[in-house]
């Protein structure tokens, strides 16, 4: 045998050096892993050989594959290898941990993670029945020196990540090994928490001898072996371990804080066990870490880290400088988390049923807290902010004088950490150095920043709450201070004009942060305090400076305008005020920078226009009554800034339209509004409604000649000559849509009837209301429907063919449109300085975009707004399908009286479900055929980037519309009353037991079978009344189920599928259909069940449909006995529980259960799962409950344990 073997090991050990040597060649690579594959699955020596690879003379990687033969021998030849070679592997495998490596220095960490899993494969197989005294070999290795003891800490962690972090085993097994875990855990907590002891004493002894050093690292190495496997076991044991001995384990933690190289894993620890959820009365001993001795080591642990960090960072940086200083930053985010997490627990105890009360030394804790909110790290600082959100929310600390004073603080700490720096390319602030470390670019910092300010805001808030008058003093000074300040432009000013802020220069960040703060604050106090307590005069005395403060710089007039918002409501207590912000607003919306006459406007200034129109639209909104009497001032100067046509952009004008409209819904007198509307609308309506327009409305070709689409522009600069045709019919269309978004009759019933807005009455008695503006918009509409047709028909090949070559790709998606649809970023800094020049092409795109989306925009507002007046128009149901085809609008539907379900929906939405259904099936095969070209054909091609990009962008606009007409569909039919995403309360209640780590793979909606109509809204029962339509919505549902996207093969399946199909299971369904339908879901298993979610929704799916179906069509289970590896006995056995079920009871889990295996073969595998060999591990002989004897049961099954039972007691030559 030895010669074989040898030549055998010779052949591998020259096959694994070809695979490894970066010179080989593929084909060679390829036919060396043939051969080690093939003798690992074939070979009948696989031990024999993998004991003499493994052995410590070999070189590293031979050693690995060594121990990898081994465990593949374990893993899958187990069940067949007779007891005496399970003994001789088993015995092998502990005089390797004991005899076969190098000291723990010197021993490659992927020789020992090896040697670990071959241990612990057999634990999962053999423990505790087979092998009772394994924990106490461990012990006892554990003894033999710090390469074994560093071992057995590995194969413990490793035990516990596989039985309970990722659940490795069948059931049976896994409760087997938890359970005695479980029992053990006395034990075994005890002999970590003696191995960490003694291994850093002898570690503290050592560090300071000359000579010793080795010596002391391999204690320090066992140390953090042990406290990595301690934190495997923390997260999920009783609490009752963690807290043994008055909270031992936690002290000890709170003592290796100090030593440098244990610090960052006990850190890792006590952050987990300080995590625990559970009871509150098994938590409340974690508040011993609130004693001052505690919390000294903690801070002391800090404060040297972060002194660490600060000095390495001065000195010479080298590549190992480098890594410590990584190092202790990353302690001090652990340290941070800790803080946070107890804070957390300190507010789930306090004034909870626990009786925990107040920590005496709570104002240690919270300045500790605030060190951590004060640091140069922006990280640190975004760490502490819910908590800190928890403290002021929580009722009874919030009351507590230490935080009360503690609020004051942080908000004037917030002052500070709200100013946008520590950008990773500057060098401008201590942040910048810590951002290197935690973000990759600017925009990466931007983006968290961004949501780090949100975090701020609702804080400040929160902190409004306890201290008020003192924030809005903080306020005040903060913002005199920046009106008081002069503008510093620093080192990167803008490029537009001398003089002015780029966006990061130093005014500009300080006035955003200022701004932000305010609003903020000031919104806050207007929500919590009453009228007595406000500080009226304060208020309108910042205002007045706010007014009065005057600036040219569009960075620092942006923050200006949105403090006049912020700061508005004062203005109600003075009205004098009022012309004076009007006058600010309106001189904002002309704002120009002298510099760019001739050139576009930068985006800066853009936004300060904008800024300027949406707060009057906001005031307009917020505030009408108060702004009801300066009305004609109002309307006298919007129609001298409209008498300029080059003066205003239409949307600007739009905004001051809908501003007024808005006051004119406070005259609560139907003629006078009515006539108002008619005089604002007069010449939108004149040029609307004239001959040459409706001709260009109605008429593709005349419509792209009128806007330019068929001119070939040669010198992109020159003027564009359509322009202005253009602007004219986006302008009468964003009228119409403000029109109809903002004019309503009052919301007061008495106030609505006596203004004559009340049209009639509906037959139960409720008012129906009259829009003052229906009379002018439904004159718009026809022509409206008609722009909508004329668009939709753009794309037809003979008006393609119109397009010039400058627009011939007028219709694809805009640049900025593609990268939201693909979800990449969006260039954030330096855009405001630049001019916002636009290409023809480009400014033509957006045209048809913005026009586009703005016609649906009114259309869908339609039905809210005019309800009646809109619904009864004759003929709407043919206009419509003439001219909107496949885009219709939610609100439209939802907003339909019932009285028109008939004759308006169905009509519409039963050729659209058709439409759509054709559509989306032939792109989402076309998605699948993309998807599953084979390997080598696919990577023979090349593919250009602008194709990749344009096959994603494709697929996920199919996604995104597939999503859109599932909510149409939803929305149309199913009531929310229908039960969503909540799992089984039968599934979810066995937490304590053999799930205590699990997660819910029922994470699926636990779908009702009693048969009700209750789910389906009226239109829906409406739309089932229709044969055709009701059949299309099944197939829509049904065939959703198997195309590529989750998302929509989960929402589908647990809210749509079984309440459309319901309610005609007891009608009789051809054979041919129940199958088709049945097989669809099965199909959506196959590609969708790898993921819990849709697995566990999909399943119980199939169990309703098969429960409900089998009884009348025997078709079923014939499509049943065709799911790969299905047991046709335990097939029958299901069927006659389903056709008798009287005679069958079995619990509503149980049943479940045998659903899923036979049901199995069924679901697909995730891509790197479906060539993977499956690993079998037999069940031992239950522990814990006698079962029957069965006669079937192979020997590992069976009672007949001969030699089993002490299969691997103790060899003392073994060890």
């Amino acid at each position: 045998m030895a010669e074989p073997v040898t030549e055998m090991c010779d052949q591998l050990i020259k096959a694994v050096n070809v695979m490894m040597d970066p010179e080989s060649s593929q084909r060679y690579r390829l036919e060396a892993l043939k051969f080690c594959e093939e003798f690992k699955e074939k070979c009948p020596f696989c031990v024999q050989c993998g004991l003499q690879l493994s052995d410590r003379t070999q070189n590293p990687v031979i050693r690995h594959f060594g121990l990898q033969i081994l465990e593949h021998v374990i893993k899958f030849r187990w069940n067949n290898m007779s007891p005496q070679e399970k003994v001789h592997l088993k015995n092998c495998a502990m005089e390797l941990l004991s005899k076969g490596t190098y000291p723990i220095l010197m021993e490659e960490s992927h020789i020992k993670d090896a040697l670990s899993r071959i241990i612990v494969e057999m634990i999962k197989r053999e423990w505790p029945q087979n092998w009772p005294d394994m924990l106490k070999e461990l012990e006892t290795l554990t003894t033999l020196g710090e390469a074994q003891a560093e071992l057995v800490m590995l194969i413990l962690l490793r035990l516990a990540e596989d039985v309970i972090t990722f659940q490795t085993l069948p059931t049976q097994r896994r409760r087997d090994i938890q359970q005695t875990l479980t029992q053990n855990m006395d034990g075994i907590f005890s002999f970590l928490l003696t191995v960490l002891q003694l291994n850093v004493d002898n570690y503290r002894k050592l560090k300071c001898v000359a000579g010793e050093e080795e010596k002391a690292k391999a204690h320090c190495r066992v140390g953090v072996a042990t406290l990595n496997t301690l934190a495997g076991y923390i997260d999920w044991v009783s609490m009752v371990h963690i807290t043994n001995g008055n909270c031992r384990l936690l002290e000890v933690l709170c003592l290796l804080l100090s030593e440098t190289e244990l610090q960052l894993e006990a850190a890792e620890c006590l952050l987990i066990a300080i995590s625990r959820k559970g009871k509150l009365e098994d938590r409340k001993p974690l508040m011993v870490l609130f004693d001052d001795v505690a919390m000294h080591y903690i801070l002391s642990a800090a404060q040297s880290a972060d002194g660490a960090a600060i000095s390495n960072k001065s000195s010479t940086i080298t590549d190992k400088t480098a890594v410590v200083v990584e190092r202790h930053y990353t302690f001090l985010k652990r340290l941070c988390q800790v803080l946070s997490a107890l804070g957390s627990q300190l507010c789930s105890l306090v004034g909870s049923a626990a009786e925990v009360d107040v920590p005496r030394n709570l104002n240690k804790y919270i300045e500790a807290f605030l060190a951590f909110t004060t640091h140069p790290s922006q990280f640190l600082k975004s760490s502490t902010q819910i908590t800190w959100g928890t403290l002021f929310r929580h009722e009874v600390l919030s009351k507590d004088p230490v935080v009360i004073q503690m609020a004051v603080k942080y908000l004037r700490e917030t002052m500070k950490n709200l100013v946008k720096t520590g950008f990773p390319s500057k060098n401008d602030s201590p942040s910048c150095e810590y951002s290197r470390g935690d973000f990759d670019s600017d925009e990466d910092f931007n983006s968290f920043f961004n949501s780090f300010r949100a975090q701020q805001g609702e804080v400040v808030r929160l902190a409004c709450r306890i201290v008020p008058e003192e924030a809005f003093l903080i306020t005040s000074e903060w913002l005199q201070y920046q009106i008081m300040s002069p503008i510093n432009t620093g080192n990167t000013t803008s490029k537009i004009g001398e003089g002015l802020c780029s966006i990061l220069s130093p005014s500009a960040v300080q006035w955003d942060a200022m701004t932000f703060f305010t609003e903020s604050v000031v919104g806050q106090l207007f929500k919590i305090l009453e009228k007595q307590r406000l500080p009226i005069e304060q208020g309108v005395e910042l205002l007045q400076m706010v007014l009065s403060y005057d600036t040219r710089d569009p960075l620092i007039l942006s923050c200006v305008l949105t403090n006049v918002s912020s700061l508005f409501p004062y203005a109600t207590h003075k009205p004098q005020l009022l012309p004076q912000v009007l006058s600010k607003l309106f001189a904002a919306i002309t704002f120009e920078v002298v510099e760019e006459n001739k050139a576009p406007r930068t985006r800066a200034v853009k936004n300060v226009r904008r800024h300027a129109c949406s707060s009057i639209v906001k005031m307009c909104r917020d505030y009408p009554q108060f702004i009801l009497p300066c009305f004609d001032m109002l309307y006298t100067h919007v129609k001298k800034l409209f008498a300029n046509d080059l003066l205003l952009t239409q949307m600007e004008k739009c905004a001051l339209m809908e501003a007024l409209v808005l006051i004119s819904n406070q005259f609560k007198d139907y003629s006078k509004q009515e006539a108002f509307l008619e005089e604002l609308m007069a010449p939108v309506r004149t040029h609307w409604l004239s001959k040459e327009m409706t001709s260009v409305l109605w008429d593709p070709a005349l419509f792209l000649a009128h806007v330019g689409a068929d001119q070939v522009i040669s010198d992109p600069s020159t003027e564009d000559q359509f322009g202005i045709s253009r602007s004219r019919i986006s302008f009468c269309v964003y009228t119409l849509m403000g029109v109809v978004k903002r004019a309503r009759w009052p919301s007061d019933p008495q106030e609505a009837h006596s203004g004559g807005f009340v049209m009639s009455q509906t037959a139960n008695g409720d008012p129906i209301f009259r829009n003052p503006c229906a009379t002018q918009v439904l004159a718009l509409l026809p022509n409206l429907l008609g722009l909508i047709r004329t668009h939709n028909s753009l794309f037809l090949p003979e008006n393609m063919a119109r397009l010039s070559e400058t627009f011939i790709r007028a219709h694809e998606v805009m640049d900025v449109e593609k990268n939201l649809v693909l979800g990449l970023p969006q260039p954030v800094l330096d855009v405001y300085d630049s001019p916002a020049y636009k290409t023809a092409l480009e400014r033509m795109q957006g045209f048809f975009c913005t026009l586009y989306d703005n016609c649906f925009h009114v259309l869908g507002s339609l039905g809210p707004s005019l309800v009646q007046d809109f619904y009864t128009i004759d003929g709407l149901t043919h206009q419509i399908t003439n001219s909107v085809l496949s885009n219709l609008d939610n609100q439209l539907v939802l907003s339909c009286p019932q009285d028109y379900y008939e004759s308006l929906l169905c009509p519409l939405l039963g050729p659209l479900f058709v439409y759509m259904l054709q559509r989306l099936t032939l792109r989402w095969q076309i998605i699948n055929q993309r998807s599953s070209l084979g390997g080598a054909e696919e990577e023979s091609l090349i593919l250009e980037e602008t194709q990749v990009t344009q096959e994603m962008l494709e697929e996920q606009l199919v996604r995104i519309v597939t999503r859109e007409l599932l909510d149409l569909l939803i929305v149309s039919c199913i009531s929310r009353k229908a039960p969503e995403a909540i799992g089984s309360k039968e599934e979810t209640a066995d937490i304590n037991g053999e799930e205590m780590m699990a997660t819910d793979s029922s994470q699926g909606v636990q779908l009702s079978s009693a048969n009700s109509a209750d789910e389906l809204t009226d239109l829906g029962k409406c739309l089932l009344k229709h044969e055709e339509i009701y059949m299309n919505l099944l197939t829509i549902a049904f065939t959703s189920l198997s195309w590529k996207d989750t998302s929509i093969c989960h929402r589908t399946a647990s809210l749509v599928c079984w309440t459309l199909l319901r309610q005609v299971v007891g009608r009789d369904l051809l054979p041919e259909a129940v199958t088709w339908l049945y097989v669809s879901v099965l199909k959506g298993l196959q590609i969708h069940g790898q993921h819990e979610g849709s697995n566990a929704t999909l399943t119980q799916l199939a169990l309703l449909m098969y429960e409900n179906l089998r009884p009348r069509y025997l078709e079923l289970r014939a499509v049943m006995t065709q799911i790969p590896n299905i047991q046709l006995e335990a097939l029958d056995q299901f069927d006659q529980r389903i056709l008798n079920p009287a005679a069958n009871k079995v619990t509503e889990k149980k049943r479940k259960e045998q659903f899923k295996k036979l049901i199995a073969g069924s679901i697909g595998k995730p891509l790197g799962q479906q060539f993977k060999k499956e690993v079998h591990i037999r069940n031992l002989p239950s522990l814990f409950k006698v079962g029957k004897a069965d006669s079937k049961r192979d020997l590992l099954e069976s009672n007949e344990t001969t030699g089993l039972t002490a299969l691997f007691c103790p060899q003392p030559d073994g060890i």
